[in-house]
C-alpha cells in the first residue's frame, strides 16, 4: 500500500495544514530559530524564548518532535537530563524561518512606520462627533 499523500496547503483537509500551524505558530517559529544554534535543554530554551510558558514550551516541542523537526534526547541519569536539537528536516525549515526572522528584524522600522500611518489614517476616518465611539444616540 502506498502511504504517499498529495500535499495541498489550500485544501481544507490536507494534513499539511496541521504542520503549517505548528511551524508558523509564534512559539514554533521562535523555537525552530532558537534551535538553529544547536542542542539545548528545556530550561535553556525557556530562558532563550522570552515569554513562553512551560506548558506552551512542552506542547510546542512535542508538536515539532511529532512532525519530525525536533529530536528529543533523554539521557538515563538522575535527575533527568533531556536535550532538544533539530533533525535534518528541522534544519531545513529552521534556515527558512531564520531568514524570515532576520527580514522582520531588518525591516522593523519600516513596518512600525506603516503601522503608525495606518493607525493615524484610521483615526482620521473616524467621525469626530462621538458616534463612532457610541457616545451619541442616533
Amino acid at each position: 500500500m502506498n502511504d504517499l499523500v498529495r500535499a495541498d496547503l489550500f485544501s481544507e483537509y490536507c494534513p499539511s495544514r496541521e504542520v503549517l500551524k505548528h511551524v508558523t505558530s509564534r512559539w514554533g517559529v521562535l523555537l525552530l530559530v532558537a534551535l538553529m544554534d544547536g542542542t539545548h535543554r528545556f530550561g535553556e530554551l525557556r530562558r532563550k524564548v522570552g515569554g513562553i510558558s512551560e506548558k506552551m514550551l512542552a506542547q510546542t516541542l512535542q508538536w515539532l518532535e511529532q512532525d519530525g523537526f525536533v529530536q528529543r534526547i533523554a539521557h538515563p541519569v538522575v535527575p533527568p537530563h533531556v536535550e532538544y536539537r533539530l533533525t535534518p528536516l528541522g534544519e531545513q525549515i529552521g534556515h527558512k524561518l531564520g531568514d524570515l526572522a532576520a527580514w522582520i528584524e531588518g525591516n522593523l522600522d519600516g513596518i512600525l512606520a506603516a503601522q503608525r500611518k495606518a493607525r493615524i489614517d484610521q483615526e482620521a476616518k473616524s467621525p469626530l462627533d462621538g458616534k463612532s465611539k457610541g457616545l451619541v444616540a442616533e
